[in-house]
């Protein structure tokens, strides 16, 4: 690995299963990476889990543990922490390394709704600290590459329909009570967890531009909700000024196939698979035109995918920047404030819109 590439030092919030989805990647041994990635210091709510984490996923080095977070904001030796705790810890995860001066890439969603994102990226700007809001897919060169060829190539030509479906079977029925897909007060449901990801698919291919420069859609939805959380989610994405629409779903009762998307142009059609909506593994392209032959784009990677955008972030905190041009902090807002409208026309509440 050359020594020429950037390098962090990262200190992990919260040692749950997506925490050891995130360090196991940042830890891969690749083939061409671009920035080198350290993992410093591990904080759990006891010092127990945080030990057992770092003997299960990292192993090749000693990072420190503690049994608070509050140690790792501490910690001088750690150049940014990965916040990865319930949705609705997020808020107050952030403030606190924002405090503390810690650049923060914070797991979606990035809070619960666009005012607690509001705050956080006000305390952030204040204080001059890098955040951004882990929106891993954007990062894929899957996305990056059929961005390219959808809006600037036009390989399908105009654009006219985006239909994408991220649903798991995960046992809804038989979660405990106080679980976090089950419970409102820790932002519960399909949207926010899973649903993101199939409106994200939309707002990428029914528009070329992101924040405050993109066209924002007229959205019509509806939910189903069972103990005051959704458990499915149905959102059409409308934009009257080019004529395209989304159709765009979350459930928690049954498992999308492969494929997981499609998008629909003048001249042919792109179906996108993987295992999930969050993580894209190839896309296929088939033109209308007589004896067109079905082109398919695979990208093969090493591990999941998440150190696509650990690598963004590694690149921009040594050019010294604030946020990320992938996902820039009026994207993060401009999501937030699409989720929350959909939560209102739909039902879904949660204690922190008071």
């Amino acid at each position: 690995m050359s020594s020429d590439l950037p390098t962090l030092r990262w200190g992990i919030i919260a040692t749950g299963w997506m925490a050891g989805m995130f360090v196991d990647d940042l830890v891969l041994q690749r083939s061409n990476p671009n920035a080198k990635h350290v993992i410093q210091a591990i904080g759990s709510s006891s010092l127990e889990k945080a030990k057992k984490f770092a003997q299960e996923h990292v192993k090749e080095t000693q990072p420190s543990v503690y049994g608070s977070y509050t140690e790792v904001y501490n910690d001088t030796s750690v150049d940014i922490v990965w916040i990865g705790t319930p949705h609705a810890l997020h808020k107050q995860n952030c403030l606190d390394a924002i405090n503390h001066g810690k650049p923060i890439l914070c797991e979606k969603p990035f809070t619960v709704n666009f005012k607690e994102a509001e705050e956080v990226i006000a305390a952030a700007k204040a204080k001059g600290v890098f955040i951004m809001e882990a929106m891993w897919t954007r990062f894929f060169p899957l996305v990056r590459e059929l961005q390219q060829a959808v809006h600037h190539d036009k390989v399908i030509g105009d654009v006219h329909r985006v239909f994408c479906d991220f649903g798991l079977d995960n046992g809804f029925a038989n979660l405990p009570k106080g679980h976090r897909l089950k419970d409102p007060a820790l932002g519960g449901g399909s949207l926010l967890d899973i649903g993101i990801y199939a409106l994200t698919w939309g707002l990428l291919f029914l528009d070329d531009k992101m924040g405050e420069s993109a066209t924002n859609p007229v959205i019509h939805s509806a939910q189903t909700l069972v103990d005051d959380v959704d458990v499915t989610t149905s959102m059409i994405l409308h934009y009257p000024d080019t004529r395209r629409q989304g159709v765009l779903t979350s459930t928690m009762y049954s498992r999308t196939d492969r494929v997981f998307a499609r998008i629909e142009g003048s001249k042919g059609v792109v179906t996108i698979e993987g295992g999930a909506a969050s993580i894209p593994e190839k896309y296929s392209l088939k033109l209308k035109e007589e004896g067109a032959k079905e082109e398919v784009h695979d990208f093969d990677k090493p591990g999941g995918g998440w150190y696509f955008q650990a690598d963004a972030v590694a690149q921009d905190i040594i050019a010294g920047k604030k946020e990320n041009a992938i996902m820039p902090w009026a994207e993060t807002l401009r999501v937030m404030k699409i989720l929350d409208g959909i939560r209102r026309q739909s039902g879904a509440k949660f204690p922190q819109d008071e």
